[in-house]
């Protein structure tokens, strides 16, 4: 798993390549396309762990995802889980007037999933992102997704042996690499999904192209780790990003149209592949406000 978690030092460090942030993996290997073969495969997979909480939890019958879903979180907000809006799950279905349909789900604390097959129904394609997210929801508890002393170590050292960066690198907060140990250490003991829903903050300022700016203003990047680690994904943010697409759409015609199409065909190959979707969708829906933010502008003009 630690291959994964050393992706996110890209959006940590700003200067280094940006990767998808660390997601629980369905499995190894599994296909961006959407195959046939590793379709058939994750649906297996998602299958066995639907069936092993139903049994766990009910004891007989199919189990409901949709409902066994919000009772998970239900279920962790009573037991004590941090839970800021509450326990909701809430879904989102893909306007469409013909099948497939693509529903997404966004859990509690951010992390988004969708259907993962081609689902004939609207009803199908809601259960699907039921399942992806339950999978994902119950793996998540198990006691190898926190992050521990012993993870962190690990994850510095494959994150060091990639980017190809010395020791002092790693130990310097002001490098990619250093910055990406302070946000772990920062967050120690908390499980994967709730770190992702964090990194995902610093992948969406280093695609927007805030981290660049900041550092051009002389801010260190142990300052900027402090001052996003505790800021929310929220509205208001959603909307300093658009108008920044919408000033760079000014300098360069069509790259929100661009930029817009490769989110899109990001978003697809991650659904199908059963991964979680939070940061192309947050481009994608980040992409859709400056186009109708810039449409509004262009009628009154």
């Amino acid at each position: 798993m630690t291959t994964r978690v050393q992706s996110a030092a890209a959006g940590a460090g700003g200067g280094l390549k940006n990767k998808a942030p660390p997601v629980p993996q369905t499995r190894r290997g599994a296909s961006p396309t959407g195959n046939a073969d590793s379709n058939a495969i994750l649906k297996e997979a998602v299958d066995a762990v639907v069936s092993s909480f139903a049994k766990h939890t009910q004891g007989y019958g199919r189990v409901n995802v949709v409902e066994a879903l919000q009772e998970f979180w239900q279920m962790k907000q009573a037991r004590g889980a941090e839970l800021k809006n509450g326990a909701l799950v809430i879904y989102e279905s893909v306007p469409a007037s013909c099948p497939p349909y693509v529903c997404y789900v966004t859990l509690p604390g951010g992390s988004c999933f969708g259907s993962f097959q081609n689902c004939p129904t609207k009803a199908e394609a809601r259960r699907s992102a039921a399942k992806i997210a339950l999978m994902n929801s119950v793996f998540n508890e198990h006691p190898s997704r926190r992050i521990s002393d012993d993870f962190i170590e690990r994850a510095v050292e494959d994150a060091r042996a990639t980017f190809k960066g010395s020791q002092d690198a790693a130990d310097n907060p002001n490098t990619g690499i250093g910055a990406f140990r302070f946000m772990l250490e920062s967050n120690k003991g908390r499980t994967m999904l709730e770190f992702q829903e964090l990194m995902t903050v610093f992948q969406l300022l280093h695609w927007n192209g805030s981290l660049k700016a900041m550092r051009e203003r002389q801010c260190s990047r142990q300052e900027v780790v402090a001052h996003y680690s505790h800021r929310t994904l929220d509205d208001d943010m959603r909307s300093q990003m658009a108008l920044d697409w919408i000033a760079r759409e000014q300098e360069m015609t069509n790259i929100i149209a661009q930029e817009l199409r490769a989110a899109e065909e990001e978003l697809d190959q991650a659904r199908l592949a059963g991964r979680e979707l939070r940061f192309p969708k947050e481009k994608k829906d980040i992409l859709m406000l400056a186009c109708a933010q810039l449409n509004g502008v262009d009628s009154i003009s």
